[in-house]
């Protein structure tokens, strides 16, 4: 019976009911030592749910998935239902097959998969105890299927300490257990002391702050004390550390040494335990008065402490000599491949100076560790190794391989103090250009892009010589860099690109002269000649080509942007690498807004901001996020905009220099101009046309916009410079819809020949948004000429096309527009079979429509196949269908 605990109860009984009726949840309970968590756990277990459990251990913690294999070891014979990707990361995970390293979050999918493979038959229950101790890859690839948990019958939850730093798991619902309130302190400490005196019992309750571990632990230590003895200064923790090793102290020493070695060995194995004791002269039976004091059990295979601050308090009391000679002894006793990285770690740990054996043990510690993605592991491993290292080059070498990891494992702050400690040690030119770029990554991922523009030229200056073609890689993560900064820094990367002396054949030479000749102004290159070339010749796709897709946008070739983009996902999907996703996905959706398929574009977009999210890519959160709140601006959704504005800009991302400013200089802009307030909405839009974003995608297609909100304020010369850029970007990119928006805005601040420039612009074409909006500024200019009928011809196809792309205030005005000239027209509703759906149930049913399973379905989309068939489930009735076969007679296609 827990005491006190009852809120508690009622929400995990909550989330258990919930996975009976097949719905997924997660939770992290949150709380200081002692305070219950686990209780809470065994509480959850007791409910008679099929349960897997799986706890962190601190001397584990760098031990690459340590924890993740004891949680899945119940449904490991389920591997092979796994898609063969996931499978194959999985097992790389775990060591027991070669394979090269597999993205991090496509290791999270496959457990997800799995679990959703151990609960097809019913609920289950995953209980992780300990979480701040997981090692780094587990807790990122539990924390990702967390995130995913949908329809699975799934419920994960997570016991950690109190603090975010301890365990972050942002995304996820929390429970922070407190301590009980007094009057259940009161009870328990009466159920487990009933002979205290009144006294120690007062003084108990005081100090406990209702901690229920304390309420049992501290009597002894209470009474030891003065009975005039005030609160004590040390923390509760520490406290609790100091009952503990009261009672060890007490125990005979062959029971003290086999309990140092279970807390040093860094595994619950029995086995390895005694092997170790035994050369420190502890054996099996010295372990019963400890079982008999409650302080550990065993079940004949593992050893556990009855809570982690015991372990603690046994580890941390022992003298550094005795410390030193258990490690010893494990690193003896833990024989075998499959426990080379254990014994490496305590040769480390025995270490009580340079080795360069222990070193090279440990350097192949963490490249087994970073084959397998188990990056922070790897750091740690490198790291250390560089500090047992006699020989200079070697440590060297260990210092560059731990920044270069770091960054791989996205720990910036470290990854920039390894590097700064390499660089202080080497003038080589290759290792310098190495260590520049692990610096440059780090500022621009923590929104310095000036700093990381300066540190990638830098970088590629070293290398130019002995390197080139790594040169060219370095530059071409300055052209990223330069567009958040100027048009100079663009040219500045164009000139050092093109001076670069690469080999005939090597395959980024197409993909820079494409980019080259973009920042440049020559748009007349072509992005799927240059990209079929790069293939040719061996590029890394999807890799290599990314930045094609976002150089596309600026030219203008958007549906050959969109082709490529889409190419490029498909590899991504095919090849786990979720890590580009986002990145891509935002390209695809900016281009398919552009091609007028708005519909496309939130798919895409909402797609990329929910990987973003649970891989934690905070520049393309911002990104899409403020790409969403253009699109509900657009639709004239005012608040979800502004929310999507603020989520985009929070400080967490950059606040106002966030990487989505640009986006949302537009998206206010538009919002603004599509409800009649010109004044602010020219100021935002303005915003959108200075430097640094005036050469981006968005200054250029925000100018239209700019034009008419300057031309509707009155203030034309506002306009000037804007319609000369149009008229340029018209010119070098020969795009006949570019062409028609330079007529309709040359119609706008040229009244006496308005006529001429929008009848050309109608001639040339356009996008169905922009013609739209030609055709009501045409009407518009119609009506006040009084030409009513003229005016109607161009209104009424116009406010067809605003209702199909339900482009709400677009739609209103034209309304309005023909109210005036008698014609009464009712708002529809949004139009077409898909307007009922999410995006993503959108994406799922049009996958089933092409005859996928739920199961390729759910590789594609990184989600489970029961998750799959629960939004298919839901989309049929939206759909007025009830089944699969029909889904391929539906209109699915885009906009």
């Amino acid at each position: 019976m827990l005491q006190g605990r009852e809120a508690e109860q009622i929400q995990i009984d909550r989330l258990l009911a919930a996975a009976r009726d097949g719905r997924s949840a997660a939770l992290v309970v949150r709380g200081e030592p002692g305070i219950g968590k686990t209780a809470l756990l065994d509480y959850a277990a007791a409910q008679g749910l099929p349960t897997v459990r799986s706890a962190g251990i601190e001397s584990e913690a760098e031990l690459p998935f340590a924890g993740l294999h004891l949680l899945v070891r119940p449904g490991i014979h389920l591997l092979d239902t796994l898609p063969d990707r996931q499978r194959d990361a999985l097992r790389g995970a775990f060591g027991v097959a070669e394979h090269d390293p597999a993205d991090r979050m496509l290791i999270g999918l496959a457990v997800l998969s799995l679990l959703a493979e151990e609960a097809a038959d019913g609920p289950l229950l995953c209980l992780i105890d300990d979480a701040h101790w997981l090692d780094r890859a587990t807790a990122e690839t539990l924390l990702f299927a967390a995130r995913r948990l949908d329809a699975e019958g799934v419920v994960m939850i997570f016991a950690t300490r109190t603090g975010d730093a301890e365990f972050p798991a942002p995304g996820l619902p929390e429970l922070v257990v407190p301590g009980l309130r007094q009057e259940a302190a009161a009870a328990l400490v009466d159920r487990h002391g009933p002979d205290l005196a009144p006294a120690l019992r007062y003084r108990l309750l005081a100090e406990s702050a209702g901690n229920p571990l304390a309420l049992l632990e501290l009597p002894a230590v209470l009474a030891a004390e003065a009975p005039d003895a005030g609160l004590s200064p040390l923390p509760l923790t520490q406290r609790l550390q100091v009952a503990f090793h009261g009672r060890v102290s007490k125990l005979p020493l062959p029971t003290r040494t086999l309990l140092l070695v279970a807390a040093a060995a860094g595994t619950a194995e029995l086995a390895t335990t005694l092997r170790a004791a035994a050369a420190l002269g502890a054996q099996l039976a010295d372990l019963q008065p400890a079982e008999d004091a409650g302080l550990v059990h065993s079940d004949g295979r593992t050893l556990t402490f009855r809570h982690p601050l015991l372990r603690s308090a046994v580890y941390q009391g022992a003298p550094l000599t005795q410390r030193l000679a258990v490690h010893g002894a494990l690193a003896e006793a833990s024989t075998g491949p499959e426990n080379a990285d254990l014994r490496a770690w305590h040769l480390a740990a025995a270490a009580t100076g340079p080795d360069e054996a222990t070193a090279t043990a440990l350097e192949d510690t963490a490249d087994r560790a970073r084959s397998r993605s188990g990056y922070s592991g790897a750091v740690t491993a490198y790291e250390r190794a560089a500090g047992l290292s006699t020989d200079a080059a070697a440590r060297l070498r260990r210092l560059v391989l731990a920044a270069e990891t770091a960054g791989e494992a996205g720990q910036l702050s470290r990854a920039r103090t390894l590097a700064e400690r390499a660089g202080a040690q080497t003038t080589d030119p290759l290792l310098t250009a190495r260590l520049r770029l692990v610096l440059a990554t780090a500022e621009f991922g923590v929104g310095k892009p000036r700093a990381a523009h300066e540190l990638f030229l830098a970088a590629a200056d070293s290398a130019r010589t002995g390197d080139p073609v790594r040169a060219a890689r370095v530059l071409s993560q300055a052209v990223h860099t330069a567009w958040y900064l100027g048009a100079a820094e663009l040219a500045d990367v164009a000139t050092a690109l093109t001076a670069l002396s690469l080999p005939d054949d090597e395959p980024l030479t197409p993909i820079i002269g494409y980019v080259v000749a973009a920042i440049h102004g020559r748009f007349t290159v072509d992005l799927r000649a240059a990209a079929a070339e790069a293939c040719r010749r061996g590029a890394d796709t999807p890799r290599d080509l990314v930045q094609m897709c976002g150089t596309g946008l600026v030219v203008g070739q958007d549906e050959q942007v969109a082709e490529l983009a889409r190419t490029l996902i498909a590899e991504c999907r095919d090849q786990g690498r979720i890590a580009l996703l986002p990145t891509l996905l935002f390209f695809r959706a900016e281009a398919e807004l552009f091609l007028g398929r708005p519909q496309e574009a939130r798919v895409a977009a909402t797609e990329g901001l929910r990987i973003a999210e649970d891989i934690g890519q905070g520049q393309w959160i911002s990104q899409q996020s403020t790409f969403l709140a253009y699109l509900a601006a657009l639709e004239g959704r005012g608040e979800q905009c502004r929310e999507l504005v603020d989520r985009a800009q929070a400080e967490e991302f950059g606040g106002a220099a966030a990487p989505g400013a640009q986006w949302a200089y537009w998206a206010l802009g538009v919002l603004d101009l599509g409800l009649g307030q010109v004044d602010s909405a020219l100021s935002r839009l303005e915003a959108a046309n200075n430097e640094p974003i005036r050469h981006q995608v968005t200054g250029l297609r925000a100018i239209p916009d700019l034009i008419e909100a300057a031309v509707r304020m009155g203030k034309p010369e506002r306009a000037e410079d804007g319609l000369e850029r149009l008229g340029t970007w018209a010119e070098a990119s020969r795009q006949s819809w570019v062409e028609a928006l330079a007529c309709r805005c040359r119609a706008l601040v040229d009244d006496a020949n308005a006529e001429q420039h929008y009848l050309a612009a109608l001639r040339v074409g356009g996008r169905p948004f922009e013609h739209a909006r030609t055709q009501l500024l045409y009407g518009e200019w119609l009506r006040r000429n009084r030409r009513k009928a003229d005016a109607r011809i161009q209104l009424q196809p116009a406010l067809e096309v605003f209702e199909r792309l339900d482009a709400g205030p677009w739609a209103e005005r034209t309304r309005t527009e023909l109210g005036a000239l008698g014609v009464g027209t009712a708002a529809r509703p949004a139009h077409g079979v898909l307007a009922a759906l999410t995006p993503q149930e959108l994406q799922i049913v049009r996958l089933a429509a092409q005859g996928m399973s739920n199961r390729d379905i759910a590789a594609q989309l990184f989600l489970s196949p029961r998750t799959v068939g629960h939004h298919l489930y839901k989309a049929y009735p939206k759909l007025g269908v009830v089944s699969r076969g029909e889904l391929a007679e539906l209109p699915l296609d885009a906009d």
